[in-house]
C-alpha cells in the first residue's frame, strides 16, 4: 500500500507497487517509529544553543525568544487537537511520513529566517510536525507491543525525553562548524532524509478505523476532546505533572541557557548546549531504569520541587558545580514522575484509544512550555532575567510540592475506600 493511498483512505487493490517495499518486522518497525519520534523533537530543540547568537544577529530581546519558542508549543497544542486522531484513520506509517516533511520544511524556514517572522513560522511548523508524530508513534508502539503496554510507554517516554535532551547537545556541537546557525539544519536535515527513505518504503499497516468515500473527511474533522470511561482520574494526574515537567523543560530550553552562560561566563555554543539539556539528560537517563511505581510520585514530584528551587538557588551564588547537580536532580525525579503518571494512564487505557488520550495528555502537557514561558517573557522584561529565574524556579517549586501533597492525600482516600468496595 502507497502513502499516498492510505493518505486518501482507499483501499490497496490495484496498487501499482506490486511486493516491492519493505515488509519489515516488529524489532525494525520499533526502532524506525522511535528514531522518528526522537528525530523531530532533536529538530525542534536544535536551536536552544543557537539562541544567544540569533539574538545578536536579529536584534532580538529575551521576549522574542519566548515568543519563537512558544510558538513551536502553541502549533503543537493546536496540532494535538486539529489532527492528533489522523493516524487511527490514515495509518500509522503515513502520520509518520507527514511528520517528517513538515519537520523538514519548518527547519528549512527557520534556518533561512531573516527576522522574528520567519522563526515564528519555521517553530510553528516543528510544532505541527511533533503534533501529528506525538500520537502516532505513542499508538503504533502500543500496536507492536500489544502484550507489553508499559514497555511500550516506557519507549515513547524515551523517545520523547532522549531526543529533547539531545537537540542542545547536538546543536550545540554543530554550532562550533561554520554557518553555526544553519549547519546544524543542513545535518538534521539529512538525519530526516535518512529516516525518510525507510519509512516511505515500508509496507504499512491497515489503519485502525479507515474512513474511505464520503466519511473520509468526516473522521479527519477535529474531535471534541474526550475521555473513555475509567481513566480521569489518572488523566488528571498526568496532566498535572506533564505540565509541571514541561514548565521545567520551557524554562531549560528558553531563557535559562542564556542566563546561565552570562551568570558563568560560557560562551560556546556547545557548553551552552550542555547547560540547556541538564535536566533533560537527567530525565532521560531514568527512562532506562527501574519500573514505575505509583508509590514514587509524591518523592519524586518532592525531589523536582528541590532541584528547581536549587537551580535558582546556583544562578543566585554563579556556581556550576551546583546548577549541574540541580538541574540533573530536578530532571531525574521529573522522569520519575512522570514516566510513573504516564504508565499509569497508559496501561488503563485500551490501544483503540491510545492515540487520543495520549494527545489529550500532551495538549496540557505542552501547555505547560507556553504558558510560563510565556509569562517568565514577559517578567523578564519587566524586572530583569535574574529576579524573572528566581521568581519562576520558586513558583514552580511550589507548586510541584502542592502537587505531591494532592497525590498522597488522594492516595490515602484511595485506601481508605479499599476495604469499603
Amino acid at each position: 500500500m502507497t502513502v499516498f493511498t492510505e493518505l486518501t483512505m482507499r483501499s490497496a487493490e490495484g496498487d501499482d507497487d506490486g511486493g516491492r517495499g519493505w515488509n519489515a518486522g516488529p524489532r525494525a518497525r520499533l526502532v524506525l517509529t522511535m528514531s522518528t519520534t526522537a528525530l523531530l523533537l532533536v529538530g525542534a530543540n536544535l536551536a536552544t544553543p543557537l539562541y544567544p547568537e540569533l539574538q545578536e544577529r536579529l536584534g532580538l530581546g529575551p521576549f522574542a525568544v519566548t515568543v519563537a519558542f512558544s510558538s513551536y508549543v502553541l502549533a503543537l497544542i493546536a496540532g494535538l487537537v486539529l489532527y492528533g486522531h489522523w493516524s487511527d484513520h490514515i495509518g500509522r506509517r503515513t502520520a509518520l511520513v507527514l511528520s517528517v516533511l513538515v519537520g523538514l520544511a519548518g527547519e528549512i524556514v527557520f534556518a533561512t529566517a531573516g527576522g522574528l517572522p520567519g522563526l515564528v513560522v519555521g517553530r510553528a511548523l516543528q510544532g505541527a510536525a511533533v503534533a501529528m508524530v506525538t500520537g502516532a508513534s505513542s499508538a503504533a508502539l502500543r500496536e507492536l507491543l500489544p502484550h507489553r503496554p508499559e514497555w511500550a510507554g516506557r519507549f515513547t517516554l524515551l523517545a520523547s525525553a532522549g531526543g529533547v535532551a539531545a537537540g542542545p547537545l547536538l546543536g550545540g556541537v554543530l554550532a562550533l562548524l561554520p554557518g553555526p546557525t544553519t549547519t546544524p539544519f543542513v545535518v538534521h536535515g539529512a538525519l530526516l532524509v535518512a529516516v525518510l527513505v525507510p519509512l516511505w518504503t515500508l509496507h504499512a499497516r491497515p489503519a485502525i478505523a479507515p474512513a474511505p468515500g464520503p466519511a473520509a473527511f468526516q473522521a479527519l474533522r477535529p474531535r471534541r476532546p474526550a475521555l473513555p470511561p475509567g481513566v480521569r482520574a489518572r488523566f488528571q494526574q498526568a496532566a498535572a505533572v506533564g505540565f509541571l515537567s514541561f514548565a521545567l523543560f520551557g524554562f531549560s530550553l528558553s531563557l535559562a541557557p542564556g542566563y546561565f552562560a552570562r551568570t558563568l561566563g560560557v560562551s560556546s555554543p556547545a557548553g551552552i548546549g550542555a547547560l540547556a539539556a541538564l535536566a533533560l539528560v537527567g530525565s532521560a537517563a531514568v527512562q532506562l531504569v527501574g519500573r514505575a511505581r505509583v508509590q514514587a510520585l509524591p518523592g519524586a514530584l518532592v525531589g523536582m520541587a528541590l532541584g528547581t528551587a536549587l537551580i535558582g538557588v546556583a544562578g543566585a551564588l554563579s556556581s556550576l558545580p551546583l546548577l549541574c547537580f540541580a538541574a540533573l536532580f530536578a530532571g531525574a525525579s521529573q522522569g520519575v514522575a512522570f514516566r510513573t503518571a504516564f504508565n499509569e494512564l497508559s496501561v488503563a487505557v485500551a490501544p483503540v484509544d491510545n492515540a487520543q488520550v495520549v494527545s489529550a495528555v500532551y495538549v496540557v502537557t505542552y501547555l505547560g512550555s507556553a504558558v510560563p514561558v510565556l509569562g517568565l517573557g514577559v517578567l523578564a522584561g519587566a524586572v530583569g532575567v535574574p529576579s524573572s529565574v528566581h521568581w519562576f524556579a520558586g513558583t514552580l517549586a511550589a507548586a510541584c510540592l502542592l502537587l505531591a501533597g494532592a497525590v498522597r492525600l488522594r492516595a490515602r482516600r484511595g485506601l481508605r475506600r479499599g476495604p469499603q468496595g
